[in-house]
């Protein structure tokens, strides 16, 4: 096999699963991940045979999607705001809207920020690659700190990782900045959603108790209230059914200046609150 053989290869394997732009951005990640070559090294070495090794890799690939399982599952790795992450059964794969979260923070000045429910960490990770700030990340699941902590040491930052169940805890250290993007998905939403995201994503980190959607944001609203600093910002990344229910807590609660903002795909996605 050559490399200007691979893409049509999988375009043939995968045509009953997926349209040709997934499929098609499918390849370039596995030939960028075995062979280290982008897209426009696909072309100058189109000619380049692939090692059997290789080929069998790539055979075993298509396997596994045609088993719905998730590609940055299957490589091990996923990118988020131009960084890699590891990432496993124990993680959330990183999203795009979680990525506009980050965006959104980072266009505020601040010296410390929490991150509850960190998963792979790619929330706090970020805020330290692009700030000089005290970052602190928390977990319930000590598999997905492992990985947390992988993930900052190959982004070359500090991250003061714990171990803590969020709606167990009593309080928070001080910080200027909240972020937290909790189990939001409702076990009612399971017929929707694709089946590689319900088959390999944590339970654990999709889904909060149907009768009670809020139950994350409710308790972290209320541990934030004496945790953020003067002038402090909570920021969430929510279902977009609960957007209006959420600012109404939130406010209830205390905090000012609520802003709802929509994702790329114009859903209500994010949520920022300041505490005065």
């Amino acid at each position: 096999m050559k490399v200007s053989n691979i893409i049509p290869y999988f375009k043939e394997e995968l045509n009953s699963i997926a349209d040709a732009r997934e499929i098609t951005a499918w390849a370039y990640l596995v030939i960028q991940y075995l062979l280290d070559l982008n897209r426009s090294d696909t072309i100058v070495y189109s000619n380049k045979v692939i090692s059997i090794k290789n080929s069998d890799y790539i055979k075993r690939i298509i396997k596994e999607l045609k088993e719905n399982k998730p590609i940055q599952y299957i490589l091990g790795e996923a990118e988020f705001y131009g960084l890699k992450f590891k990432v496993n059964k124990h993680t959330l794969i990183p999203r795009q809207e979680t990525e506009e979260l980050v965006e959104w923070i980072l266009k505020e000045e601040f010296s410390s920020a929490l991150d509850i429910g960190t998963g792979s960490g790619c929330i706090a990770i970020t805020l330290a690659k692009n700030t000089n700030a005290k970052i602190t990340a928390i977990d319930v699941s000590e598999d997905a700190l492992q990985v947390a902590k992988e993930n900052a040491r190959i982004n070359e930052v500090e991250i003061n990782f714990l171990q803590q169940d969020i709606l167990q805890t009593t309080s928070l250290p001080k910080t200027d900045v909240i972020v937290s993007n909790p189990p939001y998905v409702l076990k009612s939403e399971k017929e929707k959603m694709q089946q590689n995201i319900l088959q390999y994503e944590p339970h654990l980190a999709l889904f909060p108790p149907d009768k009670e959607p809020l139950l994350f944001y409710r308790k972290i609203g209320n541990l934030a209230v004496k945790s953020l600093n003067c002038g402090g910002k909570l920021y969430f990344e929510i279902n977009e059914q609960y957007g209006i229910e959420i600012l109404e807590m939130l406010s209830k609660i205390g905090f000012v200046d609520i802003a709802l903002k929509k994702d790329i795909n114009d859903k209500d996605r994010m949520i920022k609150a300041i505490w005065k």
